[in-house]
Parts: structure tokens; C-alpha cells; sequence
């Protein structure tokens, strides 16, 4: 079965092309915050960092981005979202992410913030709960 066939690492239940991929060969823009925080783990599943880049908000992103080979993501948990939705700007969503790193497992667990400019969604920074959005 092709990448495009399979699963989709966001474990929405769709496949990689019916749902991250089409974000990632920028058929589509993800309409919402947590459409985008699932396209931007999916990214880091498939080693994606131009898309990562791409979506990371210009007061923020990095010059550059290594992603580490050594860890494979196997799971993404959407916890909460606050705003985000299609007729918002701004919102946050609240994940854990589990991965495995050299046969050890581990989680990150971030609650992060995104804007939207014009239709596209984009990563700001990652915050603590008692941050206000803007």
C-alpha cells in the first residue's frame, strides 16, 4: 500500500491523502487550529520540515528546522481546543504527543497557540494555560 493509501498519522481514521496530505501538497489549507496542529504532527511523523516551516508564523519561526531521525511519532491525543474554529483568528489547542526515541517512550504535552492571517492557520508558540490569547 502507497503512503498516500495509508493511514493518516494523525489518526483522524482517514487516509494520509484524504486528510494531512492534502495539506502537506498544498491542495488545501486546514480550516481550523486543530486541523493544523494534526497536519503539523503529521509533518514531524513524515519528516516533513518545510511544511512545519511553512506553517510556523513568521513572528516565531526558526531560521531552520532538524528534525531528530531517531524518533518515531505513534500517536496524537487532542485534549482541548479553545477558539480555532472557522470563523475565529486566533485559538489554542492542548495536545499530548507520543513518540519513541531509541526503544524508550515519551509524550509531549503542549498546549500551543495559533493565528489566522487572511485563510491560512499558523503555529505561533507554545503556552501555558493561564496565557490569554490575544
Amino acid at each position: 500500500m502507497s503512503t498516500l493509501e495509508q493511514r493518516c498519522p494523525c489518526l483522524s481514521g482517514d487516509t494520509y491523502s484524504a486528510c494531512c496530505g492534502r495539506f502537506h501538497s498544498k491542495a488545501a489549507l486546514p480550516p481550523t487550529a486543530e486541523w493544523l496542529m494534526r497536519s503539523r504532527y503529521s509533518a514531524f511523523a513524515c519528516g516533513d520540515a518545510h511544511y512545519l516551516l511553512n506553517t510556523w508564523h513568521p513572528l516565531t519561526r526558526p531560521d531552520s528546522l532538524e528534525l531528530a531521525v531517531s524518533i518515531t511519532w505513534r500517536r496524537l491525543d487532542i485534549l482541548r481546543t479553545v477558539r480555532g474554529s472557522l470563523l475565529d483568528t486566533e485559538g489554542i489547542v492542548e495536545f499530548i504527543a507520543h513518540y519513541r526515541e531509541d526503544g524508550i517512550s515519551g509524550q509531549q504535552h503542549e498546549s500551543s497557540r495559533f493565528l489566522k492571517e487572511g485563510r491560512a492557520w499558523y503555529y505561533l508558540d507554545a503556552v501555558s494555560d493561564d496565557t490569554p490569547l490575544r
